[in-house]
């Protein structure tokens, strides 16, 4: 069996390192600095849902074996995981050592939500997606983003010369790491912030527009504009807009850099139940539980069904959802059943099936932060995961 390390060993160098990560992933305000989102709710922690048919339920694996979906889960390096019908909890499991109640890191579900943050603030009036990104951000003007708009930087269509290398030591990826203090600046480096770092990337010479290019930088320049648009930060943007109406209970935060500037693009931390009803907001049109409209109908419509499916076949991520598109950092999965997804590293999902009603909440520590075949597992879990309820 493998054991967490004791939290003396967890350090800036290994925290998104496998067993460190289990621990790590619902305590990152330990390791990273972190503005807070919400405290939660006083005495807000419900009873932890049952397990419900998951400890007999059996789900193809992507070869088409049936196995057993709680052995499914921790094979795959699940730590809690929760499926909701209509906001109604039907199945909740949490690993051995996972804290179903604690916030935990959700990477690039983080880009959803901002995400619905900018579709708030679009509604009302502080911003215009057709918008250049240099009206809100001016610093951005010698850098591939000074030709670009906001509406590029939702759906990952910016022409831009940027690996996103995961395991990068020493390139681009671990300097714009090091930016966000994700990374431990090094003898032979320079602090900067992370807006110094957006400002100086280049563009790769296709044009914005033609093709989706995953890259984490859109994100958190978008969140950078929105914080602009707003006039405020984003953690306060998004507490009082979506957290709050919402009646989010669980405490929340943001990973920041040196100055401040939050992680759009991967850095929030919440409750796996809150995450879950996020999904819900979707499913209801944007609408919370009391019937208050909180994001536009009409940006989730839109969502829903636009994307451009041309740049998406032209894109680096076409092999993942074959009949997929990608809109205001959200996936269209193309799987027929109107299902939309929330995706991050390490293997975190938020799964959205509309002809269903249902909504998959999962938080992960799986040792790949990306790679193909877990992903396709990993998807393959979820897709079964929906079918079987």
């Amino acid at each position: 069996m493998t054991r967490t390390p004791e939290r003396a060993a967890i350090t800036l160098e290994n925290w998104r390192t496998h067993p460190a990560s289990r621990w790590s992933f619902e305590n990152a305000c330990e390791l990273v600095p972190s503005a807070i989102i919400s405290h939660g709710a006083a005495g807000a922690i419900a009873p932890t849902p049952p397990p419900g048919p998951l400890e007999e339920m059996l789900i193809p694996d992507r070869a088409g074996r049936d196995v057993v979906a709680t052995e499914a889960l921790a094979r795959r390096h699940t730590d809690s995981l929760l499926v909701l019908r209509d906001g109604k909890p039907l199945a909740s499991w949490s690993a051995p050592h996972s804290n179903f109640h604690a916030p935990h890191l959700i990477f690039s579900i983080s880009k959803s939500i901002t995400g619905l943050a900018v579709g708030i603030a679009q509604g009302e009036g502080r911003l215009d997606p057709e918008a250049a990104v240099t009206d809100l951000v001016p610093s951005m003007g010698p850098s591939t983003y000074g030709s670009a708009r906001l509406r590029h930087l939702l759906d990952m269509t910016v022409d831009l010369a940027f690996d996103e290398d995961y395991v990068d030591h020493g390139g681009a990826f671990d300097r714009y790491r090091r930016a966000m203090l994700w990374n431990p600046e090094r003898p032979d480096t320079r602090p900067e912030t992370m807006e110094a770092f957006l400002a100086t990337l280049p563009a790769e010479g296709h044009g914005h527009g033609k093709r989706f290019q995953y890259a984490s930088p859109n994100s958190d320049l978008l969140g950078i504009a929105l914080e602009r648009a707003a006039g405020q930060r984003l953690p306060d943007y998004l507490g009082e807009r979506l957290w709050h109406p919402l009646g989010l209970s669980g405490p929340a935060y943001v990973t920041v850099d040196r100055v401040g500037t939050a992680r759009a693009a991967g850095g929030i931390c919440l409750t796996i139940t809150d995450l879950a009803q996020i999904g819900q907001l979707l499913l209801d049109g944007g609408r919370g539980s009391d019937g208050r409209q909180i994001v536009p109908a009409a940006w989730i419509d839109d969502m829903r069904e636009n994307g451009d499916r041309r740049a998406w076949v032209e894109g680096d991520f076409a092999d993942m959802f074959a009949q997929g598109r990608y809109r205001s950092c959200w996936y269209d999965v193309g799987d027929g059943r109107g299902t939309l997804a929330a995706i991050g590293i390490h293997g975190q999902y938020l799964w959205v099936d509309f002809s269903n009603r249902m909504v998959i909440a999962r938080t992960a520590s799986r040792p790949q932060a990306s790679d193909d075949v877990e992903t396709q597992d990993d998807i393959a879990m979820m897709a079964a995961l929906a079918r079987a309820f």
